[in-house]
This record gives C-alpha cells, structure tokens and sequence, in this order.
C-alpha cells in the first residue's frame, strides 16, 4: 500500500505535538505506598505522510516539556517506518533523562495507519483474545465502595481475575489488609483469581507471615510483596510462599528486568510500556521473560498495551486499572470491551491502536 506522501518518497515524520491533562479521581485513592486524588495523563501525536499517530502515558507534566524540548527534534525529519531507529537515536539523547516510550507508541500508531493496518496486523498475532483482570481495590476504600467494584468486574463484566491493594500505611494495617483480603473473597465468591499489590510496602518477615493468610482465601499473585529493588528479598519470598509473586512495573531498562530475571525474584515479569521505552522495548522485556521460562503481564494504560499483547506468545494478561481505564473512556473513541474476561483489539480492523482523541471532552481537563 502507497502512503500519502509524494509519489516515490517514504513518509517522514514532520510535527510532534503534547497536551497534559489532568483529571479527578471519582474517590480519594491509595495503595501500600502513597495516596492521590487526581491523574495527569501526557499525550502526544506525530504526524507524518498526511496521518497522525498517537501516544500517551500517566506521569508528571514534565514528561511533555521533554518531549518538546529533547525529543521532537530527534524524530523529526525520520522515516515513519523505522520505530526502532527512533527508539535508539531518542535513547541515546535522553540517557539522563528517562526512557522515550511516549514518543515510541504514537509512532507504532502512525506507522500502522499509514500502512491502513490494525498494529496487531502490523506486529504480527499470535493471540486473537487478550486476558485482563480488574485492578482497583485502593486501600483508600471502604468496605461497601471494595465490594460493589468487585461485584462490577466478576458479575456484571464477567471478569475472573481482579485485584486490591495491600500493605497500607507502609505495612502498619495488617489486621485491615487481612480483613479486606477476606472480604475481597466473599465479594468474588468462586472466582478463581484473587490478586494482591502490596507496592513494596511489606518486610520480608512480614509478607512470608501474611502469605499463608492469602493462600488461605485463594490469593494466587501477590505482587511486589517487598521493594522490587530487594531483589534478594522478593526472591527470599517467592521461595517462601505459595502465590506467585510478581514484580516489574517500574522497569525503565531492558537491563532492569535482566538483573531481576536472574535472581530469580519472580514468577510472572511485569513491565509497562509507558516506561520501559514503549512498545519497542515492552516486546523485548517480553523476549527476556521467555527465554526465563516465564510469562509477562501489561502493567496499566491497557490500551497502549492491548495490540503489543496480542504479538508475544508469552503473555499473562493486562491489568484493567479503575482509574486508567475511567480516563481512557472518557477521552478516547475506539475503547475496548473488556466482558468475558478478555479485549479483542484490531478485531473491527480500525488501523493503528484504534484511539481517537475526543479533544474537545479532553479540553475541559487541560492543564498543559
């Protein structure tokens, strides 16, 4: 298929634009390690050949300055095809700075749309169905506020894996944890898959105590159970304790998920593509997790991951995230169904990712 570009020519990348946005939670929300109160998505879209890609992830406001100030320049000028190029020339600039993984996705989408091409179709399939489970549970919540969310994603969506947060106040409400843990199992019934996130906030003592009160409710992922930089501790647990452990999320480098494959410190590898360096360097840590013998698990922004995850053949599943998922639907046309368990993206043959901003519902929550 012919871009839209002059007769002959490849289609090159010749503007790249960022908004920042930032929108209220609907409750207050928390985890083991902080509480907030409102979300700032950065997004960007990178034109090239008549067509605009794309991209966006949850940080700080500043994610956009460095966007404008290091990275457009990079891109610009490049051809459209060659992500991975761009990947590594925006590495190379920002090596102080962080990893260019907003950029790398709306340029996956610009180049998927220019070739009329679901991404899906672009990188190759090896799924059709990818699985997700409800992620939410804020330790912020009460008792009625867990429960009816619970209830939403296993009954109304019939979503069987979900997800609550442990470890509060830095690991000093372990009688709480307990007694959101049991009532996260009455809430679910007989679903089969019970998830915690203690965001690193236990001790190592303290997360081998409490394992046995999670294998006890049939709590099957106790996710970074200690810091996921104590390596030595999460493999210390993992050793210990029947859940799985899992840890990954705040991976920035491929050798960040190397050192923390060789130690053996999970069972399941998480990485997220809005920090790692995009969905470039998200299928590579992907890569790594196979060759360990394991399988690896989208953290949050599910649709920036959805199309990657249908490529590897060693996928876990996605993590629906409440607050992710609300914004996603509120400023983007083409979001997935997540009922039965599972997204099917590309499957009505929409090219890139599928997303189109609503600018003008997004406008109201601008703040840069």
């Amino acid at each position: 298929m012919t871009p839209p570009t002059a007769a002959g020519s490849e289609p090159l990348v010749d503007g790249v634009g960022t908004a920042v946005y930032t929108v209220p939670t609907d409750a207050p929300e928390g985890d083991g390690t902080l509480a907030w109160d409102s979300t700032t998505m950065v997004v960007v879209q990178v034109s090239g050949g008549g067509t605009t890609g794309l991209g966006y992830t949850y940080g700080a406001a500043a994610t956009a300055r460095i966007v404008e100030q290091q990275l457009a320049g990079v891109v610009t000028g490049r051809c459209a095809w060659d992500v991975p190029a761009a990947n590594e020339a925006m590495n190379q600039t920002v090596r102080n700075a962080g990893r260019p993984g907003l950029i790398d996705i709306a340029l996956w989408d610009l180049k998927a749309r220019l070739l009329d091409l679901p991404l899906t179709r672009l990188l190759g399939a090896s799924r059709t169905a990818v699985p997700v489970y409800g992620s939410g549970g804020f330790t912020t919540y009460d008792q009625h506020q867990q429960d009816r969310q619970l209830r939403h994603w296993v009954e109304e969506q019939d979503i069987p894996r979900v997800k609550i947060k442990v470890g509060e106040s830095w690991d000093r409400a372990e009688r709480r944890d307990r007694e959101r843990i049991a009532q996260a199992r009455r809430s679910i019934g007989d679903a089969p898959d019970l998830y915690v996130d203690a965001n690193g906030a236990y001790t190592r003592k303290q997360a081998i105590r409490l394992a046995g009160h999670l294998d006890g409710h049939g709590v099957t992922w106790f996710e970074e159970p200690v810091s996921s930089d104590d390596l030595d501790g999460l493999a210390q647990v993992r050793a210990a304790v029947v859940p799985e452990v899992t840890a990954g999320e705040y991976g920035y480098t491929l050798a960040y998920f190397g050192h923390m494959l060789g130690a053996g410190a999970v069972d399941c590898l998480q990485a997220d593509a809005t920090r790692c360096g995009g969905i470039t360097v998200w299928l590579r840590a992907a890569a790594l997790a196979e060759a360990a013998g394991l399988e690896l698990s989208g953290h949050c922004a599910p649709h920036v991951h959805a199309h990657a995850a249908t490529a590897i053949p060693n996928l876990r599943h996605l993590e629906w995230f409440h607050d992710h998922v609300r914004i996603e639907d509120l400023f983007f046309d083409g979001t997935l169904d997540p009922r039965g368990g599972s997204v099917r993206p590309g499957a009505d043959g929409t090219p890139g990712h599928g997303l189109t901003l609503r600018a003008e519902q997004a406008e109201q929550y601008r703040t840069g």
